[in-house]
Formats: C-alpha cells, structure tokens, sequence
C-alpha cells in the first residue's frame, strides 16, 4: 500500500512509466479469463455471430445475422472483431477482446488527456478511477458495441480538449485526430458521433465565448477527413441495400430514441442508480466534484474542468430523455466523470481530506452499511436467482473498504483514503462480475447445447429455435438457425428476400418434426409443452442448460 501512496503522491513522473504501470495492472485486469464464460445472450451472442458470417460471405459491407440482413449497428465492432476471430479462433476470447482493448486504450486515453490538462498526478488519479470503476471494468469484458463507441467518443473530445488549449503546439494535429475520431465514432454508433460531440463543443464555446476555435478547427480539411473515413461504408451500403438509409436513420435513431419501439423504456431518472452503482465507489463523491464548477468559467480563456462537465451532463441529459434505456448507454460519461474525479483528488493529496471529508464519511457509511446489507441477504432475501458466492465474496471486501475508509478520516490522508477506495473497488470489479455472468451464462447461454448439435449433425439436419432466438447458436454450431412462431429483431431482415422456410410456424413446424429430417430444436423451459403438444411424433430430450432445453425428433 506504501508504494502506491508514494507512486501517487509525485506530481512529476517519466509519461512512459506511468502508462506501462497502468497497461499491465489493468491490462491484467481486462484480459484475465476473458474467454472463460460463455458468450451472453442475446448481445454477446449476436456481436459474434455477424462477424462470423461477414467472414463466411466475404462481404464486410452488408451486416448478415442468421444470414438475414442486419441493419441496426454500423460495422466498426464487426471488423474488429471480425479480424479478431481471423487471428484467435472462434472462441469467447476472440469475440471479447477488441471490447476489453478498448477499454484498455480508454484508461490510457483518460491518463493522457488528465495529464496533459492539470498535471501527472490528476491524470493518473482519473485513470486509476476509470479503471476501478465497477461498471466500466465489467462492461470492457463483454462483447458490446458501448466500448468501442467510448473509446472513440473520449478520443473525439478529448483531443478537442486538447487542441482548444492556449498555446498548443500541436493544436493542429489534435483536430485531425478530433475529425477522425468523430468519424470512427460515427462508424462504432451512428449519428450519435456527431450530435453528441457538437451539442458538447457548441455549449462549451457558448458559455466560455471562445468562437475564435471555429477559425483554428480547420473546418474544411477536417471536414473531408471526417467523410473520407466515415461516409464510403455508409455509400456502398446503401447501394447494395435501398432499403437501408430508412431503416437505420429513421427507425434505428429518430423512432429508437423518440419511441418505445424497441421495449427498452425507463423512467427519466433511470441512470442516476446506474450511475452510482457502476461507477461505485466513485460516483459517491461526483457531488463534491460539482460543487463550484460553474465558477471556473473565465470568458474567452481556455475552461477544461467546464469542459469536462459539460461533456458529462450532456451525454447523461442525452440518454436520460431517451425513450429507449440500457445500462451501457452512459458508459461515455465514466471518462469525463473519472478526469473531474482524479482533479479533486488530486487536490487533497497533500491537504488532508478537508474539501471532500463529508463525502468520504457519508461514502464510508454507505459502503459499510452495503456490506452488511450483503451479507445479511442470503439469510433473508435469497431467491436462488443470485449465486449466493458473490454475497460472501463481496461483503467482506466492502466491509474492509469502508472501515479502511472511516480509518484514513481519522489519519486525515487523502493519499490514504483514495488507495483504500481504489483497492477495494478493483477487488469488487475482479471478484464480482464472475459470478453475475457467470449465473446469467448457466441461465441464458447454452454453448453446451451447441456443442451437442455440432457433434451429431449431420448433411440434412436441421437447427431450429422455438419461439425464440438464441443469437449464438449460429455461432456456436456454424449452422444458420430455423425460427418457430418468432422473428423478433430479425423481423425486417425475414422481409428481404425469401426466408419463408426459415422463419415457419408452428404448423409448418410440425410437418418439419415428422419430415425424416433429424431435427434439433432449441427451447425454453416454458415453451416445451406448448412444443410437445403441437407435434405428433416423441420428443426427445438431449441436454438442458439452465432454461434452456435440447430436443429432437430423433
């Protein structure tokens, strides 16, 4: 713990050390066991299987899953890991690790930017907080499209950061990097790599008046940039698909973001909880971070903390006005949040906790009295969904924590208090996601089941789910999937083309079960009444994952 403190407590430091500390400590941490746990349903499993196919069709325009067309994502997460599977295999590892490099580069990114706008020590402080944030370190081991996007969207703004600073040297080559990183933005997410970086640039040049960055941006070159990279995928998309331009802008960002169409609403207030569980145990002291920003601002002068806040509220305003809500959406909000952190404690390194010591006393309590919450629970609450592993596992380490934390009050360390609530929070993050994932993989993932088609199949069988999709079977068995009574996200892809015999019905389904084709199927532990009853032949039951159930007609 000592040589932590003192690595922290040097305002100086040799730039290469520093990132080559934090690349093997969380690169450790990113790609410790990456493959170990099957991919997760439906995310995980559909960000492998597309991939899987772009490289089986050779065709890196047009996004294929179960071999329909797929229109929803840009491609960028699916070359990368389309490129990945080329080099690892198609295994777990290679369909997680562009996400987990991501999240990598974005806690060196957030090293970098700090360092360069308030000093060595605050940039290493919001990269140690980035990287033991809960939510960002699990988040960076899944195969999900929200990491790449937050690597993209912390380079898109930061290096505007770092290009609007008085004096840069290098203030024209950090808008080049601005452009193209907007751009890869655009290509990781759609329109949100333009809107919410210009909505973030306009605000902060409202309010501190600097206009003059306009004229130093280079607009036009960088302009063309921004097209070169971004706009030829979306050209030869559209060419070879008409009917994309309308489903992607129309139905995937104005109906996503205005509608409840896709089923994912929640209240306004939805990601004030998700904040302050994934950013834990940091995001109990964004309120001190807040306090007297507003203050900073100078007109015309270079204003990184207003900055920095304003690229925060944004992108939180931003998807909390949503119509469609999913935890991983403010994951761009972590970079901004963790460098407004690393400042603060930065700050009280060598004071004394004085500026946050109410926030340190109310986090400590809160963390202990979560503890014991913890280890009370499967005595009193459990409902066998939990493992009740991750209750033991994580109770003593946050009762360690907050008791550590109430000590360093008492010592009145910042330095002492920030290792305490860094340890305990990378512990947290290592111990606890397993056991999440790896109860959701028992109930939702069925690799296994996979592996038993694979086995035994045979020219002539057939695959099929019923009343579902489980998105990575396809990529699990390598066979494109029939699906009963259900189409889901597949629905408008089915449309293009003549899919009618992979997407049947129940009827048709039955005559398929009684065809001598062998047939595998796929089904929930509910449905598998409703399946015995529609069909005429035995059923046959080969393996069951959780709720999930194999059967076949042979």
């Amino acid at each position: 713990m000592k040589i932590l403190t003192d690595f922290l407590a040097k305002k100086e430091g040799d730039i290469r050390k520093d990132l080559a500390a934090l690349f093997i400590v969380f690169g450790a941490a990113l790609f410790q066991f990456l493959g170990r746990i099957p991919l997760l349903e439906p995310d995980e499993g559909r960000y492998a299987e597309i991939p899987r196919e772009m490289l089986e069709r050779a065709d890196f325009v047009t996004p294929y899953l179960n071999h329909v067309k797929y229109f929803e994502k840009p491609p960028l997460l699916y070359w990368l890991n389309s490129l990945s599977l080329s080099v690892f295999g198609q295994n777990e590892f290679a369909a997680r690790f562009f996400p987990a490099l991501c999240g990598l580069a974005g806690i060196l990114l957030t090293y970098f930017i700090g360092r360069k706008i308030y000093g060595r020590r605050e940039g290493l402080l919001a990269a140690i907080i980035l990287g033991t944030s809960v939510g960002y370190l699990a988040q960076a081991r899944m195969n999900i499209i929200d990491m790449p996007l937050t690597f993209c969207m912390t380079a898109t703004l930061g290096f505007f950061l770092l290009a609007a600073r008085e004096g840069e040297k290098r203030s024209v080559l950090y808008f080049y990097l601005f452009y193209l990183s907007a751009a890869l933005t655009v290509l990781a997410k759609g329109l949100i790599g333009i809107v919410l970086p210009g909505a973030i640039v306009f605000l902060y040049l409202v309010v501190t008046r600097r206009w003059r960055i306009l004229r130093e941006m280079k607009p036009v070159a960088g302009g063309i940039l921004f097209l070169v990279v971004a706009a030829p995928w979306f050209v030869l998309v559209s060419v070879r698909n008409p009917e994309f331009a309308r489903f992607f802008f129309i139905h995937e960002h104005f109906e996503r973001y205005l509608t409840k169409v896709h089923g994912h609403y929640q209240p306004t207030w939805y990601y004030i909880p998700v904040l302050l569980g994934c950013m834990f145990p940091w995001s109990l002291y964004l309120p001190s971070v807040f306090r007297g920003i507003w203050r900073e601002r100078s007109e015309g002068k270079f204003a990184p903390t207003i900055f920095l806040a304003i690229w925060a509220s944004v992108i939180f305003g931003f998807f909390s006005l949503s119509d469609s809500k999913l935890i991983p959406y403010i994951i761009p909000v972590f970079p901004a949040a963790a460098l407004l952190l690393g400042r603060t404690f930065a700050a009280v390194m060598d004071d004394g906790t004085g500026t946050i010591r109410q926030y340190a006393r109310v986090a400590a309590v809160f963390i202990l009295v979560t503890a014991v919450g913890l280890l009370l629970y499967p005595a009193v609450a459990d409902n066998g969904k939990v493992d009740t592993r991750l209750f033991v596992v994580l109770g003593p380490i946050l009762l360690a924590g907050g008791t550590a934390s109430l000590l360093c009050l008492r010592r009145n360390s910042g330095r002492a208090l920030f290792t305490a609530l860094a340890g305990m929070s990378l512990l947290v993050s290592l111990a606890g996601p397993p056991f999440v994932f790896g109860r959701l993989a028992e109930r939702k993932a069925a690799p296994e089941l996979a592996r038993i088609v694979g086995k035994d199949f045979r020219q002539g069988d057939i695959v099929a789910c019923y009343g579902w999709y489980l998105q990575g079977l396809p990529f699990y068995t390598g066979k494109r999937v029939v699906l009963v009574d259900y189409k889901g996200e597949l629905e408008f892809g089915s449309g293009q083309g003549d899919n009618s015999q992979w997407f049947i019905d129940c009827s048709a389904f039955d005559r398929m079960w009684n065809s001598p084709s062998r047939v595998f199927a796929l089904v929930r532990e509910g449905d598998l009444g409703r399946l015995e009853s529609g069909v005429k032949s035995s059923v046959r039951i080969l393996g069951r994952t959780g709720e999930t159930i194999l059967v076949s007609n042979r």
